[in-house]
């Protein structure tokens, strides 16, 4: 079989047997149909799973790095080679699985990738936010309680918007989300939180199964799961840009930042790292690691209180 087939069946089975979710189904495709065009040029021919071996890889690799978008120009940065090579490996490993002679997925390193220091906001920045908005519209209800939300529940934006009505209970402020991975995890709220969406949801007059709606008042071609007027990500950004930038925070600031916003604040108040993994859904502890900046305070007074000062 020839590479190009091996890769369509590698999808289906990402698909069916692994669950993985239409995103990182379309991102793998990308990497390795780019793969594809990349070692066929290389070969010189369409390529068979016996023909890649280490040197091909290792030609591979190089134009990879010189890769150059046909749209801008621009090249891929290193985060985003990264994410080519573990498309690749999982479907090396797949094809390994199935008892098909080609590359050892072993031989597939990782480039070392400099992670960013996350961006954050303080508590008094998230008020500040959150003082900004006209609470005497119903747009303004909602988008309070989405700030809260997205504060206090930790959630990435794509969860956020696909919450329903019925997805929370107000009473217990708590509730599930599937997230990366088709992994369910639980999700807790603050008092405060809790009290916007009831506000937010007093407000309205529609009966629409979706938690958060754009401001459309156009009920035309509105289907029964509320889907046509469901807040998109892009919509959800510019509200928390919008507040941010009427608090006068010059920072970058998106829906995610408060998701960082809310593992910093767990973390600067004593919450211990496993379980701030848990409650943001990192399948690995070392993602969660990334947030451990927020302990230098920390770790000064410790060196203050207890290391002899020589006289």
């Amino acid at each position: 079989m020839y590479i190009s087939d091996l890769i369509e069946e590698f999808l289906e089975h990402l698909e069916i047997e692994s669950g993985r979710s239409p995103k990182t189904i379309e991102n793998y495709r990308l990497y390795l149909e780019r793969f594809l065009e990349i070692i066929t040029d290389i070969l010189n021919t369409d390529p068979k799973p016996n023909m890649i071996d280490a040197e091909v890889l290792r030609k591979y690799r190089l134009k990879l790095n010189r890769y150059e978008s046909p749209k801008d120009g621009d090249g891929l940065k290193t985060i985003t080679q990264a994410y080519h090579l573990i498309a690749l490996r999982g479907f090396f490993k797949y094809l390994s699985r199935r008892g098909i002679k080609s590359l050892d997925p072993s031989l597939i390193e990782l480039p070392h990738v400099v992670r960013k220091q996350v961006t954050f906001l303080h508590f008094d920045e998230v008020e500040d936010m959150l003082n900004q908005i006209d609470l005497s519209t119903e747009s303004g209800l909602r988008d309070r309680a989405i700030i809260e939300l997205l504060y206090s529940g930790g959630l990435r934006v794509s969860e956020l918007i696909n919450l329903n009505r019925d997805s929370i209970n107000l009473e217990r402020r708590e509730f599930v989300v599937r997230g990366k991975g088709q992994k369910d995890r639980p999700i807790f709220i603050s008092e405060a939180a809790a009290d916007r969406i009831a506000e937010y949801l007093g407000a309205r007059t529609d009966s629409l199964p979706a938690l958060f709606l754009n401001n459309s008042k156009n009920q035309q071609s509105v289907d029964t799961s509320g889907n046509f007027r469901r807040l998109t990500p892009r919509s959800v950004e510019r509200i928390v840009e919008k507040y941010a930038r009427m608090a006068g925070i010059t920072k970058h600031v998106s829906p995610h930042t408060l998701r960082h916003s809310f593992a910093t604040d767990l973390l600067m108040n004593g919450a211990d790292l496993r379980a701030v993994q848990s409650m943001l859904g990192h399948a690995d502890i070392s993602t969660t690691q990334i947030y451990t900046h927020v302990t230098d305070a920390h770790l000064r007074e410790i060196h203050e209180k207890y290391h002899s000062e020589t006289k």
